[in-house]
């Protein structure tokens, strides 16, 4: 394969990380949110991301938790923006909200239905129809804003229920790059071989971004099925297998979630990939034991 002719020149480079994080329902949940955000802090990861409800339905709590990680701590955060239930105007004013609370990176997506994933989407009065003209309205806007910011976006490594075929699935991420995209971030799989399939379809596509491999941290096997069928990632029977007889054993669930996690890094990193971006469900003993099996260390575990 192609991407082992790298693994050499790459081994000796650190990994890097992001985290993405969900904005709190309630104080308990704020709690272990900021817990989350102290105890990976020290893990310097490129930048971490706050996510949007359906529907965009927590955009004030994802405004309140941006600004606060850029306000109160050394982390980079990168703000979710969705063309869900607001105009236009709606959505790039939140834009400038972010700039004014310092900032930088947006991750652009179309979002999920307010009526929750798996539900039609439909474009919202005076909204923006997809995640493309989102992009390219973000850079048009104000040379001062929309030029600078940095934009991630999502792609489907496995057919997403709602494709079209790879043709067009592959021609859209293209478009988000031509629009303006910088990275992309993929959504959750389990097996390297989807990773890299996918990698060279949109190499051959003419999409030349970074392609971010999403990990899941998810040790609720059930919960993992339910969002696996409505995202369309396929779930192998050797995980199923592995949780099997663990409803009632979190910590083994951690511990094998963990060491999925890793062990699929792994494969990654053995084909060359360097980065990495956690989907930590605000879970930090996850995200660490992960990122500890990857051979990262806190900074001043580094420093000393």
């Amino acid at each position: 394969m192609s991407h082992l002719s790298v693994a050499t020149r790459q081994a000796e480079e650190r990994p890097r990380v992001s985290f993405e994080f969900f904005p709190p329902k309630n104080e308990t949940m704020d709690e272990r949110l900021w817990e989350c955000v102290r105890r990976l802090e020290p893990m310097q990861p490129d930048f971490v991301s706050v996510t949007y409800g359906a529907g965009g339905s927590t955009r004030e709590r994802t405004h309140d938790t941006v600004a606060r990680i850029a306000s109160q701590t050394s982390l980079i955060p990168a703000a979710h923006l969705t063309c869900v239930s607001a105009t236009k105007e709606d959505v790039l004013q939140t834009a400038e909200d972010y700039w004014e609370a310092g900032v930088r990176h947006i991750v652009a997506l179309r979002g999920d239905s307010p009526d929750g994933m798996g539900a039609e989407w439909k474009q919202a009065p005076g909204g923006f129809k997809n995640v493309i003209e989102l992009i390219e309205s973000l850079r048009a806007h104000r040379p001062d804003l929309g030029k600078v910011f940095e934009v991630s976006v999502a792609c489907y490594p496995e057919p997403h229920p709602d494709t079209r075929g790879w043709e067009f699935d592959l021609a859209h991420l293209k478009a988000k790059q031509d629009a303006g995209a910088d990275r992309a971030i993929t959504q959750f799989f389990f097996e390297p071989d989807v990773y890299f399939e996918f990698l060279d379809r949109a190499r051959n596509a003419g999409i030349t971004m970074p392609i971010v491999p999403g990990i899941m941290l998810q040790p609720n096997f059930n919960g993992l099925k339910r969002i696996a069928g409505l995202c369309g990632a396929s779930v192998p029977d050797w995980l199923h297998k592995l949780y099997e007889g663990l409803d009632d054993d979190a910590d083994t669930r951690d511990l094998i979630t963990a060491n999925i996690a890793a062990e699929l890094c792994h494969k990654l990193a053995d084909g060359g990939v360097t980065q990495f971006h956690f989907y930590t469900l605000n879970r930090a003993n996850l995200a660490l034991s992960t990122c500890h099996l990857l051979g990262l260390k806190p900074a001043t575990a580094e420093a000393a």
